[in-house]
């Protein structure tokens, strides 16, 4: 089988602790990108989950305020109460 040549840019940093990774795993970085697409490929899918920070920092301030009861509004028992409140000059 032929083999073909990629480039791939990577930070330094993230460069030599992949390469370090790859050291403890018996394998060189070549080993893991190939694993990478040859499981890529058989599956059709991406073999791993990708996310973000959910929630970000932001949100999960938000959160732990609204578990603590901070900043939440008082409960109403109606439409018209809460309608009152929103009209009433404060």
């Amino acid at each position: 089988m032929a083999t073909s040549n990629i480039n791939i840019r990577m930070d330094s940093e993230l460069k030599r602790q992949f390469e370090a990774f790859c050291s403890d795993m018996g394998m060189s970085m070549t080993t893991a990108f190939n694993i990478f697409a040859k499981k890529t490929v058989r599956e059709y899918r991406i073999p791993f989950e990708i996310g973000a920070d959910i929630p970000n920092a932001e949100t999960r301030k938000a959160i732990e305020d609204a578990r603590k009861g901070i900043g939440l509004s008082k409960a109403f028992s109606s439409v018209d109460e809460l309608m009152e409140a929103l009209n009433a000059d404060d």
